[in-house]
């Protein structure tokens, strides 16, 4: 039988990776799809000549499309990433007839519903298992191995840059300015930080996990997005003094009357097997009526890791490709017939515990404002911690913990808390989930 050819957009990180892991391990790979699997083009502006395996390529060149259009090419594999070419060139492979698998979350997250609608039409598949928490195979994991379950929610550690700058915070005693600097020299971060620390990255994740989850399309505009800049160690020691860890967490669950869809930093009780995610790892788990919670744990991201996500989703390919395009696995798991346009609950309307750390003035009556405040909002105290002042300070933190209470009358009550003559600044509010 010949091979299976592929064409590869991108020799980076992953790119190379891939190169790397289909040639040392072509045997096996072979003995899995049944077919050998050979990159026979490739695409890159620049790359590393020194790529194990790639001397194996059959032609690299430094156009895209010549790589889109050759007619010898069965599968493309866009590694590229961001929005465009990568949405062009994906567009055209569909159209001439090949499937496609991409590691691009962004593209997939924003675009995906088109590009899901377009390889419908033209019977091909557009596979996307490294698209989120790399190595992970959280994708096939929720549309086929959890298939006989209602998904009630998915919470996940699905950035690993933010999750190490909170693990450093708290280990060390470190501010996040410190660690982010540190974070960009080992390369975990870009220069600009932006989409990993402000929540953009797992966001693109979490419109994937949601998608298949619910089988709702996709809908990253409509995810609640809250980064971890504002987090202070302060607060990472206060919330373990209080037996929690904080992490930034992608959350999606679905209730009565709505689906619920942010990213946000999150207090997690300290006994939760997700809370004692450390460093760069990635970790999500997911609760199914009749599986109960599962965890899927291990690297998010990095070359080889993503690379082993990647050739899983050709070998996939490889494996069906004399399927009818009507009995093979559904994009995002349920057949598109089937797919529900579940209203997604504004931010304002979750319920959720909190964490309130408040600057108030060292005299009496303040906790008693406070507390009223809360209770007229019908918000119960679950936890206070008032700290002893420094030497001739004037203000002293002092910390709340909260019951479950819809956000905005949270947000009453922030303000409320704010206007005091006795409290200064702003009020640094933290979500609590008990993810049990």
């Amino acid at each position: 039988m010949e091979p299976v050819k592929i064409g590869l957009l991108g020799l980076g990180t992953v790119g190379g990776g891939t190169v790397n892991v289909l040639s040392r391990n072509a045997d096996e790979i072979t003995r899995r799809a049944g077919r050998d699997i050979v990159i026979s083009h490739a695409a890159a502006k620049e790359y590393n000549a020194e790529i194990p395996g790639l001397n194996k390529i059959g032609n690299i060149s430094d156009d895209a499309f010549a790589v889109v259009d050759d007619p010898d090419v069965d599968i493309i594999v866009e590694l590229i990433g961001g929005y465009s070419p990568a949405l062009e060139l994906v567009m055209r492979a569909i159209e001439n007839g090949k499937h496609v698998v991409t590691a691009n979350k962004a593209l997939i997250a924003v675009h995906g519903n088109e590009i899901f609608a377009a390889a419908q039409k033209h019977g091909v598949t557009v596979a996307f298992e490294a698209a989120v928490a790399g190595g992970i195979p959280i994708i096939k994991s929720v549309r086929e191995g959890l298939a006989a379950n209602q998904i009630e929610w998915v919470a996940g550690i699905i950035n690993g840059t933010s999750n190490f700058i909170l693990t450093e915070m708290l280990l060390k005693n470190r501010d996040f300015n410190d660690v982010l600097v540190e974070a960009q020299a080992l390369g975990y971060a870009e220069a600009n930080p932006a989409f990993d620390i402000e929540g953009i990255d797992a966001a693109h994740k979490l419109t994937i996990m949601a998608s298949i989850a619910f089988g709702i399309p996709l809908q990253f505009d409509k995810v609640f997005k809250e980064g971890i800049t504002e987090i202070e160690k302060q607060d990472v020691a206060y919330a373990a003094e209080l037996g929690y860890k904080i992490k930034h967490l992608g959350i999606t669950r679905k209730i009565d009357d709505g689906i619920e869809l942010r990213v946000h930093p999150t207090l997690i009780p300290n006994k939760r097997l997700i809370a004692n995610v450390d460093g760069v790892m990635n970790a999500v788990l997911v609760k199914g009526d009749a599986v109960g919670s599962t965890l899927f744990y291990g690297a998010g991201a990095g070359s080889e890791p993503t690379a082993s996500a990647v050739i899983a989703d050709i070998v996939d390919v490889v494996r069906a490709l004399t399927t009818d395009p009507e009995n093979r696995v559904p994009h995002l798991a349920f057949q598109p017939s089937a797919m529900s346009d579940i209203a997604i609950k504004p931010m304002e309307e979750v319920e959720t515990g909190y964490y309130l750390r408040i600057n108030a003035a060292d005299q009496p009556g303040v906790l008693s404002d406070v507390a009223t405040i809360l209770g007229d909002l019908s918000i119960s105290i679950e936890a206070i911690i008032q700290k002893e002042p420094e030497e001739d300070a004037t203000l002293v933190p002092v910390i709340f913990l909260t019951q479950k209470i819809v956000e905005k009358n949270m947000n009453k009550a922030i303000a409320k808390i704010e206007a005091l003559e006795t409290v200064d600044g702003k009020v640094r509010r933290i979500r609590m989930e008990s993810l049990a």
